[in-house]
């Protein structure tokens, strides 16, 4: 019998290493390094692939006789699940969820495989729950559990040999982190069980035909938890966010080999489960009926769809020697960047002034369409003066003043022209050809255009 032998590799980004130090030389992280057992390859893998049986049936082929078709998919009942994969589930794929404690993974999950039962063969596989505790709630809800396969088991071997006998279309492991492998000298949750045992499902998920989704838990900075090579496996990466005490919940795509990235979903938590939000535009914008200073309303564009969102921020003079700058759902850096802009080219001084911004709704704002928006929340904070409720405005602002263009133009002004909107502040080269009904819109190249419109 083969000796195993002992690896020692970095949580953050996976790399190997013949015995233990304090930081990984590849990615500079302190305290990620830690001690797994491999198992050595005998002789016979190493020098003889005559006996090996997949070798004939992969066949070696040029791309242009490749099937083209579109990979079958099935829905998994929810429209906003389905936008965050691409369309549907695909057989065969590996799918990893993650998120908070308490933010509804179990749930969603639960709501989707009951529906997925009534129409194909399911397997709910649970390691943290008894199956006392998943009928409980599953009750609660008002679903359906007639149909529904389920199993209380952390061992990866008998999971797929249940799974093998049952045959399902889907499977749901919740969660990976529990999960155990025999092979495998290390406690549940470790590095080598998260990454292998992940590997081994996703095989799983290939070999047969069956489209498998992992719960996944996070670490206190919102990160999932495990070696980063457990992303790099799975074809598609979801997070689902929101706070516990929050009715809303977004579902946002960072990694999918099947559809576009960045795709989001909404979901509302109520009594009955999470219920999808078609329209999510009209929650984020749920504004104070009377006119208040420092908010204005730009238009996202997350994934295949515009999204209107309200930026709020408040300018006040600082009661300190170094003013606050706070962001939440911006960031911070690139917050600090547009008010040198605005001094440098807007001629408004804030350097004695605290600036704290905010996103309604939770939104996380990454792109840079919303720096004109925060530009002019600022200026109508710090004026006192309110802008029009009939106003929307996005655009890229860069260092030497001017206004970029940003993509998908038309599109986020026929959001805004649905929502009522009936003024536009744009940039220059996002003027429409086709003029909007009912929405004057207004084209600028530099920041000092905005301001004297203003």
């Amino acid at each position: 019998m083969a000796k195993s032998k002992i690896a020692y590799v970095c949580s953050d980004c996976g790399s190997e290493y013949p015995r233990w130090q304090g930081q990984c030389t590849d990615c500079h992280a302190w305290n990620t390094i830690s001690e797994f057992r491999v198992a050595a390859k005998t002789k016979a893998s190493v020098s003889r692939y005559e006996g090996y049986a997949g070798a004939a049936e992969n066949k070696v082929q040029t791309l242009d006789k490749v099937n083209l078709e579109a990979l079958p998919r099935f829905t998994t009942g929810y429209g906003e699940f389905d936008r965050v994969l691409g369309g549907g589930v695909v057989p065969g794929s590996a799918i990893l969820i993650g998120g908070s404690p308490g933010a509804g993974k179990s749930t969603l999950l639960l709501q989707t495989m009951c529906f997925l039962a009534e129409h194909m063969s399911t397997l709910y596989v649970t390691g943290e729950e008894s199956l006392q505790q998943v009928a409980m709630r599953a009750n609660r809800l008002g679903l359906a559990t007639n149909k529904l396969n389920a199993l209380a088991e952390t061992s990866v071997e008998a999971i797929c040999i249940h799974a093998q006998n049952i045959k399902p279309s889907i499977m749901v492991v919740d969660s990976i982190q529990v999960m155990h492998m025999a092979e495998i000298a290390s406690a549940p949750g470790s590095v080598s069980q998260v990454r292998e045992g992940a590997a081994y499902l996703t095989r799983f998920a290939k070999q047969n035909n069956v489209a498998v989704i992992m719960v996944g838990h996070v670490t206190k900075d919102g990160n999932l938890a495990g070696p980063k090579v457990l992303e790099h496996c799975i074809d598609a990466s979801i997070m689902l966010d929101g706070d516990t005490d929050g009715r809303y919940r977004t579902l946002r795509g960072t990694k999918n080999r099947f559809g576009a990235v960045n795709e989001l979903g909404v979901f509302a938590m109520t009594d009955k489960g999470l219920k999808e939000v078609s329209n999510p535009s009209a929650i984020f914008l749920n504004r104070a009926e009377g006119d208040s200073s420092g908010s204005s309303v730009m238009v996202l564009w997350e994934g295949t769809r515009p999204l209107l969102v309200e930026i709020q921020a408040l300018v006040d003079h600082s009661q300190m020697g170094h003013p606050r700058r706070v962001a939440v759902g911006l960031d911070s850096n690139r917050l600090a960047m547009l008010l040198a802009v605005l001094h440098r080219h807007g001629g408004l001084m804030l350097g004695d002034q605290d600036v704290f911004v905010n996103v309604v709704g939770g939104v996380k704002v990454s792109e840079t369409s919303a720096d004109l928006a925060l530009l002019l929340a600022m200026v109508s904070s710090f004026r006192d003066s309110p802008l029009d409720r009939e106003l929307v405005v996005f655009g890229e602002v860069g260092l030497a003043g001017e206004i970029r263009p940003v993509a998908n133009g038309q599109e986020r002004l026929r959001e805004a022209a649905k929502h009522g909107f009936k003024r536009a502040i744009v940039p220059k080269n996002n003027m429409p050809k086709d003029t909007i009904a009912n929405m004057k819109v207004i084209g600028i190249s530099r920041l000092v255009e905005a301001l004297e419109h203003l």
